[in-house]
C-alpha cells in the first residue's frame, strides 16, 4: 500500500513529533564525551526501564513484528518468546553483575576482565557489525514510511529518509537522554496503541484493553473462512523455530548497546527493576503486533485474499494497511507513521552513536592515536557516524528480506559471541583471554558459515541457518572458551580475587 502523492497530514503530524524530539533534545544537549557513548546518566528505576523499552522500540518491534504475524502466524511468536526471554536471561544471569564492573561499553567490560587488549577490539568491531547490520533493518523502515508520506519509490525514500535522519542527530543533539526517551516512549507506546483501539472499537470487540479483544478476530477467520492463523508450526519445523527463538534470546542478552543499560545502575536492586519495567513497558507492544496482523487477516479475508501471500514492503506496513482498511480517521494513519518514524529514527540514530563509539574509543585511540584525547574521540565519533550511514546506506539499498528478519542477523551475531564472552566472564573465574578469543572467533565463522559454506555444505544450512545459528552455536562457542581456557594460563590472581569478592559476593551492593 503506497499513495502516489504527498501525505500532508500526516507529514505535518510527522514533522511536529520531531519538533517535539528536537526541542527535547536541545533543552537537555550536554557537550560532553557522554554525548557520544563513552558514559551516561541514570534517573531512577521507571526511568530506567522507559529507557530499555525506547532503545528497543525500533523498526523491528513497531512494524516488522507486526507484518511477521500477518505474514506467518505462530512463526513470529519466536521473535516475541525470544525477545522477551532474552531480557529474563538478563534478570537473573548478568543485569545485577554487570553494574559491578564499573564499566560503560561492552569492549570495556570485556578489555578489564579478560585483560586483554585484543579481545577488547575484536569486540568492539564485533559491535560496529552488529550496529550496522541491525541499522539496515532500521534504514528500509525508515524508507517505507517515506516512500508512503511522499508516494516515492523505494531508492529515493531511502536517500531522504536518510538525510532526514542525519539532519535530525545533528540539531537534536544526545539521542542517549533519559528525558528524551521517556518522552520517545510515551509517543511511541501512543501512536501504536491509539488506532488499535479505534479499530477494535469499529468491529465491535473489545476496545478498552484491544490486546484481550482480537481474538474474536481469529474465530472468524477460522469458522468464516478456513483460515488457521494460530496453528503452530504450519510455516516451519519445530527446530527451525526454537532455534530462532533461543538465538534471538540469546543475541538479546548480547546486544552491546542493551548491555550498557546495566553499566550505569547505582545498585542490584535498581539494575533488577530497570529490567523488570523494561519487559512492562516491551510487553505493550508484543501484545499488541499480533493484533495488527490479525487484523489485517481479517480485512484481507473479507475482501477474498484469505490466503494471499503479500511481498515484504507490504508485509512490513501493516499496520498503516490495517488502519486505512478499517477506515481511520487520517490524523490517526500520520499518528501511526510518526511512531514508525520515530521508532525507526531513535534506534537508528542510537545503533550508529553506539558504533561510532566504539570505533572512537576502542579502535582510534589503540590503533590509530594513542594519544587521542577525548576531544579528538568526539570529533572522530562524528566523523564515523556519517561513514556508518553511508555503509548501512548502501547495504539498505538490496530491498530483500522483512525487516524484522534483517534485525534477526545481528541478533545470530550478539548471541554466538559477546552473549557467552559476558556470560562466562561473569560466572567462571577460569575463562581468560585466550578462551574468549577462541571463542569469538569460532563464533564469527558460526554467524558466517550459511552464506559462506551453505551452497557447498547443504547440512551446515540447516544446523546454523542465519537468522538462528546461536541456538547450536552460542553451546559449542562456551565449550570452546571452556576448553581453550583450560588448556592455557589461568586469568590472574587481581581478576579472580575481584569476581569473588566484588561480583559474586551477595551483600548487597
Amino acid at each position: 500500500m503506497k499513495p502516489t502523492e504527498v501525505q500532508f497530514i500526516p507529514l505535518l503530524m510527522v514533522a511536529g513529533m520531531f519538533l517535539l524530539f528536537i526541542i527535547s533534545g536541545l533543552g537537555s544537549k550536554m557537550r560532553q564525551a557522554s554525548d557520544y557513548g563513552f558514559s551516561g546518566s541514570y534517573s531512577g528505576r521507571v526511568g530506567s526501564g522507559a529507557a530499555i523499552a525506547s532503545n528497543w522500540m525500533s523498526a523491528a518491534s513497531i512494524m516488522g513484528l507486526a507484518g511477521l504475524f500477518y505474514t506467518k502466524g505462530y512463526y513470529a511468536m519466536a521473535f516475541v518468546i525470544g525477545w522477551t526471554g532474552g531480557y529474563v536471561l538478563l534478570l537473573v544471569l548478568m543485569a545485577t553483575q554487570l553494574r559491578r564492573f564499573g564499566k560503560f561499553t561492552a569492549p570495556d567490560f570485556v578489555g578489564f576482565r579478560y585483560e586483554s587488549g585484543t579481545a577488547r577490539m575484536l569486540v568492539a568491531i564485533i559491535s560496529i557489525m552488529i550496529s550496522t547490520i541491525y541499522c539496515v533493518a532500521q534504514f528500509r523502515g525508515v524508507a517505507l514510511l517515506v516512500s508512503w508520506l511522499f508516494g516515492l519509490a523505494y531508492r529515493e525514500a531511502l536517500l531522504i529518509g536518510v538525510a532526514l535522519l542525519v539532519t535530525f542527530v545533528v540539531l537534536s543533539g544526545t539521542l542517549g537522554v533519559i528525558r528524551n526517551q521517556r518522552l520517545q516512549y510515551f509517543v511511541l507506546i501512543t501512536a501504536f496503541i491509539l488506532p488499535l483501539m479505534y479499530i477494535n472499537k469499529k468491529l465491535g470487540y473489545f476496545w478498552v484493553l484491544p490486546q484481550f479483544g482480537y481474538g474474536k478476530a481469529i474465530v472468524t477467520l477460522q469458522e468464516q473462512f478456513g483460515f488457521f492463523w494460530s496453528e503452530p508450526f504450519a510455516s516451519i519445523s519445530l527446530f527451525k523455530w526454537l532455534a530462532l527463538c533461543f538465538t534471538l534470546m540469546f543475541g538479546t542478552a548480547g546486544l552491546p548497546h542493551v548491555l550498557s543499560r546495566f553499566y550505569l545502575a547505582p545498585s542490584m536492586r535498581d539494575a533488577r527493576w530497570g529490567v523488570v519495567w523494561g519487559l512492562f513497558f516491551i510487553s505493550l507492544i508484543y501484545w499488541s503486533a499480533p493484533a495488527y496482523g490479525v487484523l489485517a487477516r481479517l480485512f484481507d479475508a473479507r475482501a477474498g485474499n484469505t490466503f494471499k501471500v503479500p511481498d515484504p514492503a507490504t508485509a512490513d506496513l501493516v499496520t498503516l494497511t490495517t488502519a486505512t482498511q478499517a477506515g481511520l480517521p487520517v490524523w490517526m494513519l500520520g499518528l501511526l507513521v510518526a511512531g514508525g518514524m520515530a521508532a525507526a529514527f531513535y534506534a537508528a540514530g542510537g545503533l550508529l552513536q553506539s558504533g561510532a563509539a566504539a570505533f572512537a574509543y576502542d579502535v582510534y585511540p589503540r590503533l590509530i592515536n594513542k594519544n587521542a584525547s577525548d576531544s579528538d574521540k568526539v570529533h572522530v565519533a562524528k566523523g564515523v557516524f556519517l561513514v556508518l550511514a553511508l555503509i548501512v546506506l548502501l547495504f539498505s539499498l538490496n530491498q530483500a528480506g522483512m525487516i524484522a528478519e534483517i534485525a534477526a542477523v545481528a541478533f545470530a551475531l550478539a548471541g554466538n559471541t559477546i552473549f557467552p564472552t559476558f556470560l562466562l566472564g561473569i560466572w567462571w573465574s577460569r575463562t581468560n583471554s585466550s578462551g574468549v578469543l577462541a571463542g569469538i572467533l569460532t563464533g564469527l565463522l558460526i554467524t558466517a558459515s550459511s552464506p559462506l559454506f551453505g551452497n557447498i555444505f547443504p547440512f551446515i544450512k540447516t544446523i546454523f541457518p542465519l537468522t538462528s545459528s546461536a541456538f547450536i552455536g552460542a553451546p559449542i562457542v562456551i565449550v570452546v572458551m571452556i576448553t581453550v581456557s583450560l588448556l592455557t594460563k589461568p586469568p590472574s590472581d587481581e581478576i579472580v580475587e575481584f569476581l569473588i569478592r566484588d561480583v559474586h559476593d551477595s551483600g548487597g551492593k
